[in-house]
This record gives structure tokens, sequence and C-alpha cells, in this order.
């Protein structure tokens, strides 16, 4: 069953499933980070109708959204894109009642690991100034970060929500975004670290960022998997996990990050 025009779905609890709501691998999915994929591209152009939809829709004005507490959530952008990208998110945050934090990314394609240290950083600036421990918002290969960052520092961190995101394989994308890395791997190439250039960006990468993303999920923190099987840019079955609550909307890839079913669960899990 597909979720309908107004509302997402929740897969269902399988009975091996090792926390309390959370949702199962679909079966018969084997992670392939090698699928020769092409994608629905083109149909990526659907975000545009999705804003569109959103901007009038109840929902962007808070109608049946859970009031926030006040919360500093860190927002995650995706794969070159930029903290812009997350403004409508953040302003709707904030009208909700949570205060929205950016990341400090111009574009997100830089050496992992050295973002993660980044990310690393502002959180404990955000959790020192706030007092309390934070949730994370990720789109794309931001919700990568925010799951490795809440591995790093479980402690730190409130709350999970990935948008889009491949919870265990990274590259199981279509072939003209492994194109775009293989383009953003050889230009950094160039000027970064050499031990460095020949795993950057692959699943050969053995840095901290890879460790801390491979690593078993802390059990304390709640990690929600927001995923569309219109997705054209991921694998969907790549952002469902076991260890996560794994909820499908409808949409597109892009999209997710302006999708007024995922600002409903977005609303729903935060208040949670």
């Amino acid at each position: 069953m597909r979720p309908s025009a107004g509302h997402p779905r929740r897969v269902p609890l399988q009975e091996h499933a090792e926390h309390a709501g959370v949702d199962p691998v679909p079966t018969g999915y084997e992670p392939r980070p090698d699928r020769r994929w092409w994608g629905r591209h083109v149909h990526e152009l659907r975000w545009q109708a999705e804003l569109a939809r959103l901007l009038v829709d109840p929902i962007y004005r808070g109608v049946g959204v859970p009031r926030g507490d006040g919360s500093h959530v860190l927002l995650v952008p995706g794969f070159l894109a930029g903290d812009e990208s997350l403004a409508v998110l953040a302003g709707w945050l904030k009208r909700i009642g949570y205060r929205p934090r950016r990341a400090g990314i111009r574009l997100n394609a830089g050496c992992s690991d050295r973002t993660l240290d980044r990310l690393d950083e502002r959180l404990a600036l955000i959790h020192r100034q706030s007092g309390r421990t934070v949730p994370l918002i990720g789109h794309s290969r931001g919700g990568h970060f925010a799951k490795a960052l809440a591995t790093r520092r479980p402690d730190r961190v409130r709350h999970v929500i990935s948008l889009g995101a491949g919870l265990d394989t990274p590259f199981d994308v279509s072939i003209p975004t492994k194109a775009a890395l293989a383009g953003v791997r050889a230009a950094s190439g160039r000027v970064g670290d050499p031990a460095r250039r020949a795993g950057c960006l692959t699943g050969a990468c053995d840095c901290g960022f890879a460790r801390d993303y491979a690593a078993p999920f802390p059990k304390s923190v709640p990690l929600t998997s927001i995923y569309s099987r219109g997705d054209g840019v991921v694998w969907w079955e790549a952002c469902t996990v076991a260890y996560a609550e794994c909820v499908e909307v409808t949409g597109s890839h892009v999209g997710l990050a302006c999708n007024r079913q995922s600002y409903q669960v977005i609303g729903e899990r935060l208040a949670a």
C-alpha cells in the first residue's frame, strides 16, 4: 500500500527489530552500492510543484502540527547544496516553535571527514549554548552526516531525522549522481591530501567519518528515515534500515526538503 496524497505511511514493524517502533529493511532488499541505475532526474523537477503545494497547505502555517519547545535544531544540507537549500524548512521550524541552526555549509561537496569535524564543533557549540541535547535533520548526504554525528556524540543528540539518505549504503545512488561524485573527487584530489585522494567519497574510504557512519547506531538516539519510492536520485530501499523508524511519503528526492508529508512527520517526531 502506498501513502495517500496527504498521509505518510509507516512501514510495518517486524518482531526481530531491535527497537520499539523501528521499521525493517524491505523483504528481499540487498544493498548494492555498485547498482547500475539511471535514476529519474527529469522527474526531480517535481520539487517545484511540491514546494508550491506546501506553501498553500495548512501544515505550512503550523495547523495540526505540535508546537515546539524552543529546542535548537541543527539542519544539514545535501550533496552539492548549501544551508540555503533548507531555508524553507528552517523558516517553518521557527514558526512552529523551534530554533533552527545552520550547519555552516555553503556547498556540501568537500571532504567528509573534515566536514564532520566542523559539524562536531558546531554541535558542541549549540549543545553548550542551549544546555540541551540537539535534534538533527539531514537531507540526502546531510543525513549521512547526521547519522555519523549521532554515532560519535550520542550524549549531545536528541533525535536524528534523515530525508532521503542511504543509511547503510551511501553510494546506492543513480549513475549521474555517481558521475558527479567522481567529478568532485577528481577536482578535490588536485588540492587535497594525497593519502586521501584514492578513497575519498568512495566506499573504500576509511576516515573518521566513514568509521562513524558504519558503526552501530546508538540505541539511545531515535532515528527516523523519511523516504519516497519516487526518489530519482537515491535508491529508495537504501533509506530503509532495521534500526530506524522508516516513513514513506510521496514525492521527489529534492522535494523531501519541502514536502508537506515530510513536514508533518518532522513536526510529530520533534515533539515526541
